[in-house]
């Protein structure tokens, strides 16, 4: 049985989905074209930062009462697969910032709502990156926190005017999130990486840094502030939502760059994609994707009505969202290795079947979908763990 939570609006089904998508699908182009670019410079390229910015697409996160649209989760992944499926640096960063962007609203409240969005509809609003998986220290001081520490990936920091940072509080004993200016923090320019070299995902330090009360959550809260169901799941299943969307869409666009390249050499003496092997591992990289995507619409249309009926995740939604997250990982990682497999000399090549290869490599060393939580989904549904449950990343015993 689902956990009763305090009564709130429910999942919202946004009626901007088409019209974003429709205003991205127009943009796709600059999306793909600048590709090369944002990973020669290590970063994304304005015009790609205006796509996200004047497509709307970075509201999609942000609670529909301050003027956002406020997506259902399938709406969220559909959304986060369309534009990896053009770049998966792009898609990444952009996966980062709307759902920091979105949580930082709804779980902080009304204060810093003011601060934070002051008129979403008309483009003014903070965007936001940073790192919740890892505690700096914060020390308890009159009218908030002061906080230090260094931190990793923050993805699409470049686009952002705010920071979302984790740290421990010794004195209260809690794990706390805080948002405050990208200028407090020291940027350390440090991405020398082989894949998502586009998202600029730095390093930053804080050094004693104030923050009020009014911008700080505990950070495995479930609790909406502002704003309805979706962000009745706390920050980790949040997250789950994102990296499945970025890694159907890395997946698909693999498929189909191989789709081309088919095209390319069928009829060639000895071709090898004229083989009965090849058509036989394609057809289990195209079977991979689509079941890793249609338990991924499950489970999410399953987690959705629950939370639409006022219910918070039990923990054994948690706990397939959890699986379902790894499975779709590894089921694209398999897809993508046949791929290189059958792509052969032409993977290795500068472009786009090289690039997204090693992207989506770089995408599957996310903590979400690494072995410890693969470990504890497996404890919990085999019945050696029965009274425990999901606290951020962790299972814990209740």
């Amino acid at each position: 049985m689902a956990t009763q939570a305090p009564a709130t609006s429910g999942i919202n089904v946004s009626d901007e989905f088409n019209a974003l998508m429709a205003r991205i699908d127009k943009a796709s182009h600059i999306l793909r074209d600048n590709a090369e670019k944002c990973e020669e410079q290590n970063n994304l390229t304005d015009e790609v930062a205006e796509v996200l910015r004047e497509t709307g697409a970075l509201k999609v996160g942000i609670p529909r009462e301050l003027g956002g649209y406020e997506f259902s989760p399938r709406q969220v992944i559909e959304t986060i697969a369309r534009i990896s499926y053009e770049d998966a640096s792009t898609g990444w960063a952009f996966m980062a910032l709307q759902m920091v962007t979105g949580t930082t609203a709804a779980y902080l409240g009304h204060e810093a709502a003011r601060d934070l969005y002051p008129d979403v509809e008309n483009d003014r609003y903070a965007v936001i990156a940073g790192q919740g998986t890892k505690l700096g220290t914060a020390a308890k001081v009159d009218g908030g926190y002061r906080v230090t520490g260094h931190w990793h990936f923050a993805s699409g920091i470049s686009l952002a005017s705010h920071i979302h940072t984790a740290a421990f509080c010794a004195e209260t004993g809690e794990a706390l999130v805080f948002t405050l200016p990208k200028e407090k923090a020291a940027l350390i320019d440090n991405w020398d990486v082989m894949g998502l070299r586009a998202t600029y995902s730095i390093d930053y330090t804080l050094d004693d840094v104030f923050v009020p009360d009014s911008h700080v959550y505990q950070v495995a809260t479930m609790e909406a502030h502002i704003g309805g169901a979706i962000y009745r799941m706390g920050l980790a299943n949040m997250s789950g939502i994102c990296h499945t969307g970025w890694a159907l869409g890395v997946g698909r666009r693999m498929l189909d760059e191989m789709r081309e390249l088919v095209r390319k050499k069928t009829g060639a003496p000895n071709a090898s994609v004229d083989t009965d092997q090849f058509h036989a591992e394609y057809a289990d990289a195209e079977s991979k994707l689509r079941s890793a995507r249609a338990w991924a619409m499950e489970v999410w249309a399953d987690n959705e009505a629950t939370l639409d009926r006022g219910e918070l995740l039990s923990t054994e939604q948690e706990t397939l969202t959890r699986l379902m997250l790894n499975n779709t990982t590894w089921s694209v990682q398999a897809a993508g290795a046949i791929v290189h497999k059958w792509a052969a000399t032409a993977a290795l090549r500068r472009g786009a079947l090289q690039r997204f290869f090693r992207d989506l490599h770089a995408g599957t060393q996310h903590v979400t979908s690494g072995p410890v939580v693969l470990q504890n989904c497996g404890k919990w549904l085999s019945g050696l763990a029965p009274d425990s449950q999901w606290v951020f990343l962790d299972l814990q015993e209740s």
